[in-house]
């Protein structure tokens, strides 16, 4: 699939995605900050954007933000909500910056298996010295969280099978040996907090087909069908007075552009 086509899955609810799932991501935003000690005037590259909301957190702590993302209709919410930032509609792996433009450049499962021109881009707009941080699926199928993924399984074999390459990173050593492969240093991988959360499970399932992987399932079986197996899978979760919750695994990566 070309670039140019990310917005088709993505973009088709990127209201929906900005409000209903992003917000569940804000622990591994701040995790991979803290470990990156991002701080005032650090000029900052974001791959595979989305809609914003690590870049809006990065600047509360002074960095200087710019960002790339394939979808135009989650471009224009990441732009609204950081309008001085440098936010782009283009594709990680013909990144329009020169070289040694930054100082720290982030990608949060935005980077996978299947994109390692996206990581030589990465190492050419860092400066020397300058870190690169990315986070990947580790063991979803024994993540307590792992229920809430399972309506990605709805797509087709040949997409469930593509899906798995692109995870591959967060299998041990896979994602080291990755990054050292394009001239990285790397330290040692962490644990990143990250959980699911939703008030109900209609909101989940709303939530849910505002991703792309959702989406390759909706193409096979209906946005209404993909709706209500997902909100009747949930509706067997509920906890009196709580809210819909599931962890999954998830890993951080540090290099460094020596």
């Amino acid at each position: 699939m070309s670039w140019e086509m990310v917005d088709e899955g993505w973009g088709r609810r990127a209201s929906e995605f900005a409000t209903l799932s992003e917000p569940a991501n804000t622990r591994e935003y701040l995790c991979v900050h803290q470990h990156l000690g991002v701080t005032q005037g650090d000029r900052l590259l974001d791959m595979a954007c989305g809609a914003g909301l690590a870049i809006e957190l990065a600047a509360i702590r002074g960095a200087v933000c710019a960002g790339i993302d394939a979808s135009n209709r989650l471009v224009a919410v990441a732009q609204d909500r950081s309008p001085s930032a440098d936010i782009r509609v283009g594709d990680m792996e013909a990144l329009p910056w020169e070289d040694g433009s930054f100082d720290i450049v982030t990608s949060f499962r935005g980077i996978w298996g299947t994109t390692t021109k996206a990581v030589e881009e990465a190492h050419r707009v860092l400066r020397p010295g300058g870190k690169l941080a990315m986070t990947c699926w580790g063991n979803v199928g024994k993540s307590p969280g792992a229920w809430m993924m399972a309506p990605f399984q709805w797509a087709t074999e040949e997409k469930v099978r593509h899906q798995a390459d692109m995870v591959s990173l967060g299998r041990p050593g896979v994602g080291e040996a990755f990054l050292a492969d394009q001239g990285f240093e790397v330290a040692e991988r962490f644990e990143v907090p990250f959980c699911f959360e939703y008030p109900d499970p209609k909101t989940y399932a709303r939530g849910l087909a505002a991703t792309g992987p959702a989406y390759e399932a909706i193409q096979g079986i209906g946005e209404e069908e993909f709706l209500r197996r997902a909100e009747e899978l949930a509706s067997e979760h509920v906890r009196e007075g709580l809210p819909l919750r599931g962890s999954v695994e998830l890993f951080g990566y540090l290099a460094t552009k020596p």
